[in-house]
């Protein structure tokens, strides 16, 4: 028995025998208290057990002083008939209610844990048996100490995970409207690379710092914000440069009570601060779609600032409501303009939510000053907001899911609306919310989502999107506010579809084909425009 076993036992046994020892308390009414501290420092441990053996015995029952209704007969009785390392006195009492010294009890375990350790024929029986499957185990054993023995030494932090997230994306818009550029109607094969670092020191703060690189054109997929076929997963390479890495996520949030995480920092995104996203629509195609019908509330304006976040404490599976608001300028770390001036593209948002189990609705509210913009518009209803001008963007989502997989799907629906502010209005034209200058116009936009879980085989995933990104409400018909390629028709609905099925190849591993359709697009030119990609998505 190793030494581990006998301290437990030696622990249950002193909680259970402590009232109960007879050997060295007979000593000690012998010879008293000196001699058993001469004995016990002795060691005479041969002369003990001799004198043990003469009043062992084997049955609770020859103890004339217990009782089957004493509170520890069935304790009593499992020692002596079980271990056999109980004895009693002379006179054939056990005198349970006397007190006993630290030496009787060192006495009393050392006797129990001597025949504990004993082994019986039934358990060499067993040991034979099991031998093979107890040699393997214990090589598995020494074998886990030294692989973590090797990976403790070898971890680059203790307190730092690395998460890392690829994106290899086939695809192209054969029908993409001409640009200045060109017409970027080929089909293409990109990446999109992002490598957290999140540091604990407590386990439950986040210290998140993320690299990321990806070589996507800005058209028609890349991270031009105004840019219908704008992808959730891609990244325009910065300064032209296709393999650069950069910085695209940097804060720290901490916990306040129970209820309360504050976060600030240098690189921080207000829809990473909300309690929840009111969407179960989980595609990460089309980036409309994963804004819950609202791109202004949820404009992913990504810059300096501060974030507070409340949840309600409940009973897990409970109800719960949240709020949130966050502060974020895109241009804080621009000197020139300044964090807390109006030209440093502010975003104030503030969003309240209700969330159960399988469902959640949550309403939204996003101010923005100079600078800042929707983050999909169709035609100028994304474009960034000029000298001057301000933006209030509303919205309502709400979402609900099955409790259990099947043919019904989850259901999710947003609406946002977007007020902007602006001294462009002249006596002609009163309404004209814009100039030569391409300014942002009054908006709205809305979508119906419905996905799958478990489409097919448990782990993949189908979904259907349909709804209209933002679309100006007031579009001049005249005028030198026509854009250079005379759109000044009157606003289109400009409806945009999404389908996607995706494969879950492993754990770590998807592949996801996706179709998708836009209606009556503004910028560039008026019409329709459709295509697809093939998304393989690495997680590690």
């Amino acid at each position: 028995m190793t030494l581990s076993k006998k301290l437990l036992l030696a622990l249950a046994g002193a909680s259970l025998t402590a009232p109960l020892a007879a050997s060295a308390q007979d000593l000690a009414s012998l010879n008293g208290s000196a001699a058993i501290n001469d004995y016990m420092q002795q060691q005479d441990v041969d002369r003990f057990r001799a004198w043990e053996s003469k009043n062992q015995v084997t049955s609770v029952n020859q103890f004339s002083d217990v009782q089957p209704t004493d509170w520890a007969y069935q304790a009593l009785s499992n020692l002596v008939e079980k271990y056999g390392c109980v004895a009693g006195y002379p006179n054939g009492k056990f005198k349970g209610g006397n007190a006993m010294t630290r030496y009787e009890a060192a006495a009393l375990l050392n006797a129990c844990l001597d025949r504990i350790s004993e082994v019986t024929d039934e358990l060499q029986k067993l040991l034979n048996e099991f031998d093979s499957e107890l040699t393997v185990l214990t090589s598995r054993v020494d074998g886990l100490e030294s692989k973590v023995g090797q990976l403790q030494a070898q971890q680059f932090s203790t307190t730092t995970k690395l998460k890392g997230e690829v994106n290899m994306i086939l695809g192209g818009v054969p029908d993409y409207p001409r640009t200045s550029s060109g017409t970027p109607d080929k089909t293409a094969f990109n990446y999109d690379v992002r490598l957290s670092f999140d540091t604990s020191w407590t386990g439950k703060d986040l210290l998140r710092t993320r690299l990321r690189s990806g070589n996507f054109s800005s058209a028609p997929f890349g991270s031009s914000s105004n840019n219908l076929f704008k992808l959730d997963k891609a990244e325009t390479a910065r300064d032209g440069a296709q393999s650069n890495v950069w910085i695209d996520r940097l804060y720290y949030t901490f916990p306040v009570g129970k209820e309360i995480k504050l976060t600030a920092g240098t690189l921080l995104r207000n829809t990473e601060v909300v309690g929840f996203l009111p969407s179960a629509y989980k595609a990460q195609i089309l980036d409309f779609f994963g804004l819950a019908g609202a791109p202004g509330v949820y404009n992913k304006a990504t810059g300096a600032g501060f974030a507070a976040q409340w949840k309600q404490s409940v009973k897990k599976g409970n109800p719960y409501f949240t709020f949130d608001t966050s502060y974020i300028a895109e241009r804080g770390n621009d000197s020139t303009t300044g964090m807390f001036n109006n030209d440093g593209a502010q975003n104030i948002n503030a969003q309240l939510g209700f969330k159960g189990q399988n469902y959640g609705v949550a309403l939204g509210y996003r101010y923005g000053s100079e600078g800042s913009r929707v983050r999909v518009g169709n035609g100028y209803a994304g474009n960034a907001l000029v000298s001057g001008q301000t933006s209030n963007s509303m919205s309502v989502g709400a979402f609900w899911q099955p409790l259990e997989t099947g043919w019904i799907p989850s259901i999710s629906v947003g609406y946002g609306f977007n007020d902007m502010s602006g001294s462009y209005a002249t006596s002609a034209d009163p309404q004209r919310r814009f100039s030569s200058s391409r300014a942002a116009m009054d908006s709205q936009s809305w979508t119906v989502a419905l996905q799958w879980d478990d489409a097919f085989m448990k782990g993949n995933s189908a979904g259907f999107a349909f709804g209209q990104a933002a679309n100006p409400n007031n579009n001049p018909t005249t005028g030198s506010a026509c854009n250079s390629t005379s759109v000044c028709a009157s606003p289109s609905d400009g409806w945009m579809y999404e389908i996607f099925y995706k494969f879950q190849v492993t754990d770590n591993i998807s592949i996801t084909p996706a179709l998708f359709w836009v209606q009556d697009m503004v910028k560039d030119s008026v019409g329709d425009g459709w295509g697809g990609v093939i998304q393989t998505q690495f997680r590690f």
